[in-house]
């Protein structure tokens, strides 16, 4: 047999085998982003009830919502060098657990340093959940396949929001039952399931090809050597190279783009249920129903465009695309003045401020592999996470001065113009690092 036909050969077992992989680990993985996120965001639709029940300001909601990505940015790198060491599905099945009580101890909240302390003790559980999926994704799938991969991975949250607010919003209904206000029913019923995903995972998510009994030993040699290699075709790193990665110019710029992203995308989906709440909507169900427009707007976004950036051929161009499309989304939501105006625009903010997501990690995940993924990967989503501490705190604050929870997307349309100047500046490092003397060859010619 001929070069070419063995290529040819090789690349159809690695299809079919990605294929088989995706079947099976995409579904778990989803769950368990599916439950982080519900968890994660249950406590918008409680915001108003918060108030009236055990007297949490609209200040003291923002602070508290974000507070949670305090605790989880500070344990994001360790936590995912834990994962690199003692194996990705170990790791995740113990956050599962952790956070899923934790999650259901929300029900015991009684004023607002207890709403402090218990956001802040959920997102520590919760710390390397997402990064850790994101080595995954590197263990498994090689470099073309990964958009796709993130993609169907971010239905999970955008499936949250979605089914996740019209849920929240039943169990809100719950309240008088038991002696137990609505929103204590709502925290219990969402958290213990979370547990329950924690134990499946102990026992069906192979953390590599190699541990997966469904694969041949054909299909677990094409996908490990196409998706564990680095740029030069060397094996994993070695843990004395992970530094490096967090100072590399690309890690950093990628890193602050998406801080700027969760600025706006989680402020978004944090007070979207206070916007719906101002439009003189009051049944707590319908508030969850008319909620999930972001939800919706998320999903088609992450189903959509990383199969268009899987056929584009300039990362940069391609995300700068994305984030003006943000900040049209911000613009046309501020000058629109009917609600039903504005419950579309809330479908296309969220469609191009959740879309661009996946787009972020297979930037990242081109030039981060091994240990250095882990640690990259995990330095990337703290900085994000620090956007998302940020975002629902300036949102609260215009709340609070404005006495409008619609006066958020002003911070949505600043942070999503800064991101798009920074788009070019990432360009260019990615393209210093591809070939160091590329600026010189530019500024001669």
């Amino acid at each position: 047999m001929n070069t070419a036909s063995l290529n040819e050969s090789s690349d159809e077992v690695h299809r079919l085998a990605t294929r088989r992989a995706m079947i099976r680990l995409i579904p778990l993985m989803c769950a368990i982003y599916f439950m982080s996120f519900l968890d994660r965001t249950n406590v918008a639709l409680a915001k108003v009830q918060l108030a009236a029940d055990v007297g949490i300001s609209a200040a003291a909601y923002g602070l508290g919502s974000g507070i949670f990505f305090i605790g989880y940015a500070l344990l994001e790198v360790p936590s995912n060098l834990a994962a690199h060491r003692i194996g990705p599905r170990r790791w995740i099945a113990r956050i599962a657990v952790t956070w899923g009580i934790l999650s259901t101890a929300m029900m015991f909240v009684t004023g607002e340093w207890s709403f402090y302390v218990l956001r802040v003790l959920l997102g520590i559980a919760e710390a390397g959940l997402f990064p850790a999926l994101m080595y995954m994704v590197t263990l498994w799938f090689a470099p073309h396949d990964r958009p796709v991969a993130v993609g169907w991975i971010y239905t999970a949250p955008a499936l949250a929001l979605m089914l996740g607010n019209p849920l929240g919003g039943a169990l809100m209904q719950l309240g008088g039952i038991g002696g137990l206000h609505g929103w204590q029913w709502m925290f219990m019923i969402e958290g213990i399931p979370s547990v329950l995903v924690g134990v499946l995972l102990w026992f069906k998510l192979p953390e590599r090809p190699r541990n997966a009994k469904w694969l041949s030993p054909a299909e677990v040699a094409v996908l490990e050597a196409r998706a564990v290699i680095d740029a030069k075709g060397h094996p994993e790193l070695t843990s004395a190279d992970w530094i490096a990665a967090l100072k590399r110019p690309t890690t950093v710029l990628i890193g602050l783009i998406y801080f700027l992203n969760q600025v706006a995308f989680v402020g978004l989906y944090f007070f979207t249920p206070a916007m719906i709440h101002q439009m003189h909507v009051n049944t707590p169900f319908l508030v969850g129903l008319l909620s999930s427009s972001v939800g919706l707007g998320f999903l088609l976004g992450v189903l959509i465009l990383p199969r268009i950036h899987r056929r584009y051929g300039n990362d940069c161009v391609y995300l700068g695309v994305l984030t003006a499309g943000l900040v049209a989304g911000a613009c046309a939501f501020i000058a629109a003045a009917s609600p039903a105006a504005r419950m579309a625009l809330l479908v296309v903010t969220a469609f191009f401020g959740g879309g661009v997501l996946p787009s972020y990690w297979a930037i990242a995940m081109k030039r981060l592999h091994g240990i250095q993924a882990a640690a990259g990967l995990a330095f990337i989503n703290t900085i994000g996470l620090i956007g998302g501490f940020v975002g629902p705190y300036l949102f609260g604050m215009t709340e609070t001065a404005t006495g409008r929870s619609d006066s958020g997307f002003m911070v949505i349309l600043a942070a999503s113009v800064l991101g798009l100047l920074l788009v070019p500046l990432l360009d260019r490092a990615i393209r210093r690092e591809a070939n160091p003397h590329v600026d010189v060859a530019i500024n001669r010619a």
